[in-house]
Order: C-alpha cells, then sequence, then structure tokens
C-alpha cells in the first residue's frame, strides 16, 4: 500500500508494508486524515512515534471497515473514523476496535476524518483531568487551533465560559463566534488576560513563555493543564503562587497512552460528546483540503500558524466525497 511518511525531514507517498489485522482490531480503507501539529513535529524528527508504532503519519482517520475479527462490533462497511498513534495517512490503516467511533450524525467522512484527535484531547484535559465544572471559568491558548477550536465548542455545551489567547484579531473574531467570551491578540498585551481573570482552567500548548502568567491568572484550586511546548520546555516560576493558590500543574500527552486508556476515553466521547454533533451543537471545524499529493502545501499551511481549525489530507477521492 502507499502512504505517507516524513524520511529525513521530507515527505514521501511511498510504497509501504501492509499492516496486519489481528484480534480485536479492524482494517480501514482511509478516506481522508487529519493533520495535526504533531505530525509537523514528527516529519521534522522532533516526535518519533511510540515504541511499536507505524512510522506512517497520521494520528486520526475515516473511512470504511475492510476486515473485522469475530465478535467485533464493526462490520465490513461500516463508516468510521478513528483515534490513531500512527499510520492514518495512508491507503489503509489497522487500529484497535475500540479507538474506532461511528460517523456522527450529520457528518461527512471528510468532516469525520478532523474530530477524533482534536475532540479527545480536549475531552481529556479539560474534563477529565482538568475535573471542569459547569460554571468555572476556562482560559484556553492558541485558541483557533483545531484542538482550541474543539475546546471552544465543548466549554459552551457543557456551560463554562471561556477566553481565548490568539495569534490576531481574525482569530479572535473566529474564536468568539464559536462561543469564546472573548480574549487578548499575543502581539498586543498577553497581561490583559488579567482583566477577565481568574480562571479556573487553562489549557496550555505554549509551556515555558505563558508559565508566569498563567500563575497570575488562575485562582484558588485553579488547574493548569500542559499539552505542549510551542512556547519552550524551561520557565522560571514564582512556586508561591502555585502553593498560596493550590494550583495543579498537569502534565498531559495522548499519543502514548496504553490502549486499554484510549478505549475508556473514546467510550466517553461516544456517550457524551457524539450526540452533540447530531444536535448541531458541536462542528467539525475543517478549514482546508488538501489531496495527498499535496501534502507539502498542507504541512506548509499548518506551520504558518494561520489556519483557523483543521487541515485534512484526501487520501481516497471517491470516498471522502461519497455519501452515507
Amino acid at each position: 500500500m502507499n502512504a505517507l511518511q516524513g524520511i529525513d525531514g521530507e515527505l514521501e507517498w511511498t510504497q509501504t508494508a501492509r499492516p496486519a489485522c489481528d484480534v480485536g482490531q479492524i482494517r480501514i480503507q482511509v478516506a481522508a486524515a487529519g493533520l495535526n501539529r504533531a505530525d509537523l513535529l514528527q516529519r521534522s524528527g522532533l516526535y518519533p512515534p511510540p515504541p511499536g508504532v507505524s512510522e506512517v503519519l497520521g494520528l486520526e482517520c475515516a473511512g470504511v471497515v475492510t476486515e473485522a475479527g469475530p465478535g467485533s462490533r464493526w462490520r465490513v462497511g461500516d463508516r468510521v473514523c478513528a483515534l490513531l498513534a500512527g499510520g492514518g495517512m495512508a491507503e489503509e490503516v489497522v487500529v484497535d476496535a475500540r479507538h474506532a467511533l461511528p460517523i456522527p450524525e450529520g457528518l461527512s467522512l471528510l468532516e469525520a476524518a478532523v474530530i477524533p484527535e482534536v475532540y479527545a484531547t480536549a475531552w481529556l484535559n479539560l474534563f477529565q483531568l482538568g475535573a471542569l465544572q459547569p460554571g468555572e471559568k476556562v482560559l484556553l491558548h492558541a485558541g483557533a487551533s483545531g484542538v482550541g477550536s474543539a475546546a471552544i465548542q465543548l466549554c459552551k455545551a457543557f456551560g463554562s465560559p471561556c477566553w481565548v489567547s490568539v495569534g490576531s484579531r481574525e482569530r479572535l473574531a473566529y474564536c468568539e463566534a464559536l462561543g469564546a467570551e472573548g480574549g487578548v491578540v499575543r502581539g498586543d498585551d498577553l497581561e490583559a488576560l488579567r482583566d477577565f481573570a481568574p480562571f479556573d482552567v487553562i489549557l496550555d500548548p505554549v509551556g515555558a513563555s505563558y508559565g508566569e502568567l498563567n500563575l497570575k491568572v488562575l485562582g484558588q484550586d485553579g488547574r493548569w493543564v500542559i499539552i505542549g511546548l510551542m512556547g519552550g520546555r524551561k520557565a522560571q516560576l514564582d512556586l508561591a503562587l502555585l502553593l498560596g493558590k493550590r494550583i495543579q500543574m498537569i502534565g498531559s500527552t495522548l499519543r502514548n497512552r496504553d490502549a486499554d486508556f484510549k478505549a475508556r476515553l473514546m467510550a466517553d466521547l461516544e456517550q457524551f460528546v457524539w450526540p452533540l454533533f447530531a444536535e448541531g451543537r458541536l462542528k467539525a471545524q475543517l478549514e482546508r483540503r488538501y489531496a495527498v499529493r499535496d501534502a507539502e502545501a498542507a504541512f506548509e499551511v499548518l506551520a504558518s500558524n494561520e489556519v483557523q481549525g483543521k487541515v485534512v489530507l484526501v487520501v481516497d477521492e471517491a470516498l471522502a466525497d461519497s455519501q452515507a
């Protein structure tokens, strides 16, 4: 089969071995795969897959089941989307059957390809690790990103007002249209976030450069959930603030979680989040689509930090555009 790999920093759509489908797994004919910042890092050699995971890029996809073992909930022909540790940007992918979910009602395969990773990340870090409760205030850094777009909608759906930091006025308007109460543009004055403080939960993909500010704007018993290090890995912090406010600092990754953990997470998404798509309270924020042969352009636009929402790579044009 053909698959997309980052080889010496270059993207190559090349032949690779077809993965075996073992007990408890399903094989998916991939229609489309969501593009995430982790793919940019892996392509650059900065984020290798966990041991035993395919070197093929892609942490989420949507397509049609072509092989399923006995006793599986899935049948050949089922349309699914899946959370992956890797391998989604290929003609086929094999995944733990528990990490796949039905396409949410009202979504196309193309749209469904960009929701598993971001909604799993937002749900895990806001509601499970961050223990977010209705009425609590949330600060989302990089609010116009894929995860940010999902998080804004989840906060609105579950009754928690949120504010954002973003890179431009246009992106702030985008976040407000999704349901954010307001926010700041990082090139202006990040300290203006103190006008909206105190926050109960901060979802932070930036890390070190925002550390001092985060401690200032978090309230008593606040939770600071760190999911990325775009702003660096080393910070000097006033631990007296952390101690005095009883702040919890939580480091979180999803890709290297074990299979059972991910299965429970996906079950939660199916129960609590997926119905909200059918109700129109959540939407896949798909901004741009690229054919897999144009992967270089897709990676470049995501790296530009000018995307609002998600980018998708189309692997099978006919399948991606087909109707259920």
